[in-house]
């Protein structure tokens, strides 16, 4: 039976259900108790929180605005796409990596990861929709979630958790550029680019020098494109891989170590042995170190894959910021002008979260953060719960699932005896009449 129906059906004979819902379940035709927490988004967020959840023993239903799990890897992201970091770091709870995969799993190895993890759980999300409320409501003391669906109809979700798994990837940044309105040629996000090849042979140019601005300019490269890339600011830029293992991995063994400002001085004098200045390329590195960065605004640096190579090489040309845009050219804040055919905006992604959830405590109105820095962000108050802002990748994903699983299952627990003494109570009374 769907997990749905199952509580439906139950919650009709729940005398607590029936005594705490009876003025909510009047106010909407489309109203449905969940014991268990609601989560919003199917991401490898919310899925890796359902499933720790569910081998504690505690039902979830997962609210998703879109048609599939992974959204944003399955729709919106490029073809050559690899986890810029090795696999043991980016596992979800309970459940690792195929053998046979490769340190680096591609896109679709990834994806087919996060299925696999779905169907092992049981994890059956509520696809096609988009949670436009979400309100605790203090005369009841129970959240209440308002969604909608592809044809409009609206329902709402009332429950005693609410884990916001929308993560920092929710919508696509979109700069204001002067002229964009003139420019003649195509202008799209990095979530709509899937490959190069339909760019080749033309000019275009990327803005922003993160990792996906970097690899899609090598993209461009392989596919005989004549790519440009606009560095508005400080980068730092270190090997995927340094002394035979991943950078990223290196940086953790040290850290168990050596204080962090050692470690980044480690990492800078290897990158700068194995990439050289790259200062003398258009890539000048910020004063702090990359893992102070990180820590202090989760600013990622750039784990090279091959794109220096071609910029060292002129095969990628690198420009500074963009003052305006023409109708076919680009014009630079150092006066220069350029032709171009299109612009790529590896400009990121932010949080949605202030757009439907109603709550200015644990959240940022300004940023759809929580307030409370890694590793405290993940809990609020009545029953709120956040997993996926660590700016700390699929590793911060996980600590946090697991801490909610834990948190949410000893109140399930002291709930579950609530509920018990409150039905002994009506058999009780029940049977003396």
């Amino acid at each position: 039976m769907d997990y749905l129906s199952e509580i439906e059906g139950k919650q009709a004979h729940d005398p607590m259900f029936l005594e705490k819902m009876k003025e909510s379940s009047s106010s909407s035709s489309s109203c449905l108790c969940v014991p268990g927490p609601v989560i919003v988004g199917a991401g490898p967020s919310g899925l890796a929180t359902a499933a720790c959840l569910k081998e504690k023993g505690v039902p979830s239903v997962i609210l998703e605005r879109s048609n599939c799990i992974a959204s944003l890897w399955q729709l919106k992201t490029y073809d050559r796409l690899r986890l810029h970091l090795p696999k043991q770091f980016c596992e979800l709870p309970l459940m690792g990596f195929p053998t046979g995969f490769p340190t680096y799993p591609s896109k679709q190895q990834f994806v087919d990861y996060l299925e696999a993890y779905a169907r092992k759980f049981d994890i059956k999300p509520r696809f096609n929709e988009t949670v436009s409320q979400a309100e605790y409501d203090p005369t009841l003391g129970f959240w209440r979630v308002t969604s909608v669906g592809v044809k409009g109809k609206e329902m709402e979700y009332v429950c005693w958790w609410l884990v916001v798994a929308t993560g920092e990837n929710a919508e696509a940044m979109m700069p204001e550029m002067e002229g964009m309105g003139e420019f003649s040629g195509d202008i799209r996000h990095t979530s709509l680019y899937k490959s190069g090849e339909e760019f080749r042979g033309k000019r275009v140019l990327v803005v922003g020098c993160g990792n996906s601005g970097m690899e899609v300019c090598l993209d461009l490269c392989n596919h005989n494109a004549r790519p440009s890339l606009v560095v508005r600011d400080t980068v730092h830029v270190l090997p995927q891989e340094m002394l035979g293992t991943s950078t990223f991995g290196l940086s953790m063994w040290l850290l168990k170590w050596f204080p962090l400002r050692l470690v980044d001085r480690f990492l800078l004098i290897v990158s700068w042995l194995m990439l050289g200045d790259t200062a003398r390329f258009g890539l000048a590195r910020p004063h702090l170190g990359p893992l102070q960065l990180k820590n202090l605004s989760g600013k990622t640096p750039v784990l090279d894959v091959g794109t220096l190579a071609k910029i060292k090489s002129g095969d990628i040309k690198v420009r500074p910021s963009i003052k305006s845009l023409k109708r076919h050219a680009v014009e630079f804040v150092n006066g220069t002008t350029e032709n171009f055919d299109a612009i790529i905006l590896a400009t990121g992604y932010k949080s949605n979260v202030p757009s439907w959830l109603k709550e200015k405590v644990m959240f940022s109105e300004k940023d759809g953060y929580p307030r409370r820095p890694f590793p405290n962000g993940w809990k609020g108050e009545y029953g709120l719960y956040a997993v996926g802002f660590t700016k700390r990748g699929l590793l911060g994903t996980s600590m946090d699932a697991i801490r909610i699983a834990e948190d949410i299952q000893r109140c399930w627990k002291e709930e579950a005896k609530h509920r018990l003494a409150f039905t002994n109570s009506l058999l009780h009374q029940s049977s003396s009449l």
